[in-house]
């Protein structure tokens, strides 16, 4: 390489090195990076929308301790408060296992009712390069009936106070503002009012979550059961409630006609109309303990 071939490359190497950044910086610009895929979250404030199981589920670690209240009729009148006379709870202890999955009991006064599920988050609503529209969960469980007999009879076994349920939950948050899910449920109860009856019922879904601040929202559900006796007199379950964030607890104050608090009271004992005023206020608590230190990553 002669003197003048070297000075030219020395001179131009800069040169090319400057344009060479800049062709990056421009294709960054058009092409910005994405994430290869983002988690969503958040899509409900705790995992119940109002009566029924949410898309959100526990950490890994958490321990969820809810209270469920219930009033009585509201159109019962002055002589019992509106309601507030007579009162039917829950208590609940849920646990998250894992990031996407979720254990948890609970014990009914009405009835005297115990219950169990669990819930696995089979997909994960996602953004970025490799998007998921939706979330897919899966929920099971089963309840047992633990008051006397109304009407004893020598026939009835341990198995006849049992019940089962199996529900899919499938839905999206669209927005910071709007989350939606169905609900398709199967519900098997092994002993039934009348023979008209049907042990195994089906019901259509329907659950969302309005965002109204940072702290609250409004969330409805709502069941339509496909085939129930229609001469009992049975009305489909519809909740309407306000979620209210405060610090470490999640406080719901909720109207509906439903009386029981699991699957299988609200789905086959709702005798209550909204068109007649059957309705009643309630209250949920939702009190979260990280009782199982969190991994180090």
């Amino acid at each position: 390489m002669n003197l003048k071939a070297f000075c030219a490359t020395v001179f131009l190497l800069p040169a090319l090195a400057v344009d060479a950044q800049d062709t990056t910086d421009l294709l960054q610009q058009i092409s910005p990076q994405q994430p290869e895929q983002e988690l969503v979250y958040n899509a409900y404030k705790s995992s119940r929308v109002i009566m029924s199981q949410s898309l959100e589920m526990l950490r890994p670690g958490v321990l969820d301790f809810r209270i469920l209240h219930r009033f009585g009729r509201v159109n019962q009148g002055i002589k019992e408060l509106f309601g507030l006379d007579d009162a039917s709870i829950r208590l609940g202890f849920d646990y998250g296992v894992s990031n996407n999955l979720t254990v948890g009991i609970g014990r009914g006064s009405y009835r005297k009712e115990l219950d169990g599920f669990v819930k696995w988050r089979a997909l994960q609503q996602a953004t970025g390069l490799r998007p998921v529209p939706f979330s897919l969960v899966l929920v099971g469980g089963s309840t047992i009936v633990t008051a006397p007999w109304s009407t004893p009879n020598p026939k009835f076994k341990f198995g006849h106070r049992v019940g089962y349920f199996a529900q899919v939950l499938a839905g999206r948050k669209f927005s910071e503002a709007l989350t939606i899910q169905v609900m398709p449920t199967f519900l098997h109860r092994n002993l039934v009012e009348t023979q008209r009856d049907k042990n195994g019922l089906f019901a259509a879904g329907v659950g969302g979550r309005a965002k109204l601040s940072k702290r609250t929202s409004v969330n409805v559900d709502y069941y339509y059961i496909t085939n129930r006796n229609s001469g009992r007199g049975l009305h489909n379950p519809l909740s309407i409630g306000i979620d209210v964030e405060t610090g470490g607890h999640v406080f719901q104050m909720h109207v509906t006609n439903a009386i029981g608090m699991n699957e299988r009271v609200f789905l086959t004992e709702t005798t209550n109309s909204w068109g007649k005023g059957d309705i009643q206020f309630g209250f949920n608590i939702s009190r979260a303990f990280q009782v199982k230190k969190k991994a180090l990553k």
